[in-house]
């Protein structure tokens, strides 16, 4: 359900769902390996209710804010979920800070990306008048959910593929009707329920691949469960940094170097190194009046919580980190 003055890509998205056509997104291309995902009515129809039910969305009292790009499933599972539970949706052409705040609590429901949620604190927007805001599209560092639960905002963080149709783990649970394993011998996060895709568009290869003999998805994703049963997603398999034989993890090494002062975004990838095979390199941003560290000074900083393997080696200031859309980071791209 949406509002007049729709554009031609929500009327088009409509108009196909009315249609049960298949439903076709994009991979966010991070690895360098973008893929067309194919989904049918079936799988669709399956995400969008089992977010309605973890959120106990009310078509009466909700209506969902679209602000992600269209053309990635983020986007694109709004405004399906509209038409599927018959709740408004209002979509917003593109992500604007002072939009979404003059949206805030006319639309109830949102889904951000950390940069986005970010911006909108950073501009003071009311973001704690969405009732709930979905969280993902990447590593969501632990110091913006304090900062936005501080803030008064209901955020709920999440965990999905394009393959998955979006989110289909919420705040470390599974949403009803999907089921999530580790492979024991990789820790890769392995996931089954209706949500699944039935394939990437031309490429059978590639759909065969990616699925286990006994239809579970390989997500590529390293994970862990914590004590609680929560999922945690610990890296991608393909962005772990093997340096002199040990395994480091991008995303850990990102938590303790972007929590120096200095630093406004990090991102820390792997490039070859004829000792270590690998070699740790950190690229940051500096926030404004902020003094740069030297590599000396950064490795002593973040010595008493990281070991010796994943101190980076390299340190490279950028006026931005490179990301995708969605804001995950394009470690391809740095490498």
């Amino acid at each position: 359900m949406g509002d007049s003055g729709d554009s031609d890509e929500v009327v088009e998205i409509r108009r196909a769902w009315a249609a049960r056509e298949p439903v076709v997104v994009a991979t966010s291309g991070t690895t360098g390996e973008r893929r067309f995902v194919e989904h049918g009515p079936a799988s669709v129809e399956a995400s969008c209710q089992a977010v309605s039910r973890a959120l106990a969305v009310d078509p009466e009292r909700d209506r969902w804010l679209a602000c992600l790009p269209l053309s990635f499933v983020a986007g694109r599972a709004i405004v399906l979920r509209g038409e599927v539970t018959a709740t408004p949706v209002t979509v917003h052409e593109r992500f604007d800070v002072g939009a979404v705040g003059r949206a805030a609590g006319d639309c109830t429901l949102v889904s951000l990306v950390p940069t986005q949620l970010t911006r909108l604190l950073d501009a003071g927007a009311p973001v704690h008048r969405f009732r709930a805001v979905l969280l993902g599209g990447g590593p969501v560092p632990a110091g913006l959910v304090v900062r936005a639960a501080d803030a008064g905002v209901a955020v709920h963080t999440t965990y999905g593929l394009a393959e998955t149709f979006g989110g289909c783990v919420h705040d470390g649970h599974p949403l009803d009707g999907v089921t999530v394993r580790l492979d024991p011998s990789s820790g890769e996060v392995l996931v089954q329920g209706p949500i699944l895709m039935r394939g990437y568009v031309g490429d059978d290869d590639a759909t065969r691949a990616v699925f286990t003999d006994a239809g579970w998805l390989r997500t590529g994703d390293i994970g862990r469960f914590a004590g609680d049963g929560r999922l945690e997603i610990v890296d991608r398999l393909k962005d772990l940094v093997i340096t002199g034989g040990v395994n480091v993890s991008p995303t850990a090494v990102e938590r303790v170097v972007g929590s120096h002062p200095a630093f406004t975004d990090v991102c820390v990838v792997g490039v070859p190194d004829p000792e270590w095979g690998e070699r740790v390199v950190a690229y940051v941003v500096v926030g404004d009046g902020s003094t740069t560290p030297s590599l000396d000074e950064l490795r002593a900083f973040a010595r008493d919580r990281l070991s010796a393997a994943e101190l980076p080696k390299e340190l490279w200031v950028l006026p931005e980190i490179p990301r995708t859309p969605s804001g995950k980071p394009l470690r391809r791209v740095l490498r």
